[in-house]
């Protein structure tokens, strides 16, 4: 993998707008008590060896400049190579469902040129799954391809995933939206380094488009190859599919697929102490994170860094992020309480299973 280069654009966002996105780009949300969504987008290219990786920025990148840094945790922070910050596109995220924006590739040419790798491993954070992507490329090699996406077949209706129409392997063609049984684009694929160049070429007076919007009437010219993937997968464009892919997690057979230990997923640290079970306590099929302290109940639920559940307290089928206090007598229920919140004494705050209730994050 020493000739391949890796990308992740962060510049998009979800359709559906969203008190988890309103302060921050999907790429942070949190997830599983101590993750962030592009943990797994970066952990899959270092993993394989990828070693130069830039980063697509949206205009509301603070959180993850904060998160990543220089990389150091994925081991991108480095005199050859590392972690490069991209600019996006100067007014913000698009909202058309593109997420390879042509025109962030282009204003970032210079980082494709300076390069002398033969291909490009491409990736958003939409996206949660844990593969080899050594095994992808290797297929690519194999195959003669100009381009490989990653794909699975949709078990389910999704309005926001990207569909291909498919024959013996071969892309012909790309919509928006997944029915069941249909080819979904898992917004990962490796493209030859110098194909992406021409492109730039090629497409440069639709720069508004997706790239694979733009290349609508040229797969016939332009070998696009697909690579099956059988493992979990959670695509997260919204809220529910934001909760489902959080809670799916609480079955150990998801989370020993998605955590093996040949390949983890990284993550910045924390010097966070242990969580603590105070006496009294009860807590049933949940992930604590550190520096947690219960006092009450807490069942089927995910709780973020150093939050507080208070003696009296009940937080079920929920997802508690970071520095949150539930107050003694205070009700929790399927609901997202975004960090810093607190939740006052005999306060009830439940939404119902269909329709999760969302607590925006507190100001800082």
């Amino acid at each position: 993998m020493e000739k391949v280069i890796g990308l992740i654009t962060c510049n998009y966002s979800a359709k559906e707008s969203s008190a988890l996105t309103e302060s921050r780009p999907v790429a942070s949300l949190p997830y599983f008590s101590r993750y962030r969504l592009v943990d797994f987008a970066l952990s899959n290219l270092v993993n394989c060896g990828i070693r130069t990786v830039g980063m697509v920025m949206p205009y509301n990148y603070r959180s993850i400049i904060d998160h990543v840094g220089s990389g150091k945790d994925w081991d991108l922070d480095r005199k050859n190579g590392g972690l490069f910050i991209l600019p996006g596109s100067a007014f913000g995220t698009s909202r058309t469902g593109a997420r390879f924006l042509l025109r962030d590739l282009i204003h970032n040419k210079a980082y494709f040129t300076r390069s002398n790798a033969d291909a490009v491993i491409c990736s958003t954070a939409n996206f949660v799954f844990n593969i080899d992507l050594d095994e992808v490329y290797e297929a690519h090699k194999a195959s003669g391809a100009d381009i490989t996406v990653l794909t699975k077949t949709a078990s389910e209706k999704d309005a926001d995933v990207t569909a291909f129409d498919v024959i013996d392997g071969r892309v012909q063609g790309v919509r928006q939206g997944v029915n069941f049984g249909d080819t979904m684009f898992l917004d990962c694929f490796v493209i030859n380094r110098q194909l992406l160049l021409d492109m730039f070429d090629w497409y440069a007076p639709t720069d508004y488009l997706d790239l694979f919007e733009a290349m609508t009437g040229d797969f016939g010219r332009v070998d696009v190859r697909t690579y099956e993937f059988g493992g979990y997968v959670a695509p997260i464009f919204n809220k529910r599919s934001y909760f489902r892919a959080n809670m799916d997690l609480l079955d150990p057979r998801i989370t020993a697929e998605l955590f093996p230990a040949d390949r983890s997923i990284k993550t910045k640290t924390h010097d966070t102490p242990p969580a603590k079970f105070e006496v009294g306590s009860r807590v049933l099929n949940s992930a604590v994170a550190s520096g947690d302290r219960i006092y009450g109940s807490v069942s089927d639920s995910i709780l973020g860094r150093n939050v507080i559940v208070e003696a009296g307290a009940t937080v079920r089928n929920s997802i508690v992020m970071q520095g949150c206090v539930v107050k003694s007598g205070a009700r929790v229920e399927n609901a997202i309480v975004d960090r810093g919140n607190v939740v006052p004494a005999g306060t009830e705050l439940r939404g119902t299973p269909e329709e999760v209730l969302i607590t925006e994050k507190a100001h800082e």
